[in-house]
C-alpha cells in the first residue's frame, strides 16, 4: 500500500466516524425520547439512595421518588416491591411529629 491509500483509508474512516456522530446527534435531538424535558443537576426527582447485595443473584435498592422512598428487591428474573412510601429518615421525626399532633399514634 502506498501513502494514497493510507490517506483514503483515514479519511474514509474519518468520514464514517463522523456519520455515526451526526446519527447520535440527531437520534438524541428527534429519537424516540425527543421533547422530554431535560432537568437540570438540582432538580432530580429520582435517585438511587441505597444499595446492599444480598447474594451473588439479589439485591436490595432503596429509591426516592418525589421525596418517597421505595424498597426493591431486583434479582434475576424476578423484581419486587418490598415496600413503598417510605417516609425519609430527614422527614421521619416531622412526621411523627404530625401524628402525634393529630393522635393517630399506632
Amino acid at each position: 500500500m502506498d501513502a494514497a491509500n493510507y490517506l483514503r483509508l483515514i479519511l474514509a474512516l474519518g468520514l464514517v466516524l463522523a456519520l455515526i456522530g451526526l446519527f447520535a446527534l440527531l437520534l438524541r435531538r428527534y429519537g424516540p425520547v425527543a421533547g422530554l424535558a431535560v432537568r437540570r443537576k438540582g432538580d432530580k426527582r429520582l435517585g438511587v439512595v441505597e444499595v446492599m447485595a444480598l447474594d451473588a443473584r439479589r439485591r436490595l435498592v432503596l429509591v426516592r421518588r418525589d421525596g418517597v422512598e421505595h424498597l426493591l428487591l431486583l434479582g434475576i428474573g424476578e423484581d419486587r416491591v418490598i415496600e413503598t412510601g417510605i417516609t425519609p429518615p430527614g422527614d421521619f421525626k416531622m412526621a411523627l411529629d404530625r401524628q402525634e399532633k393529630a393522635g393517630t399514634t399506632s
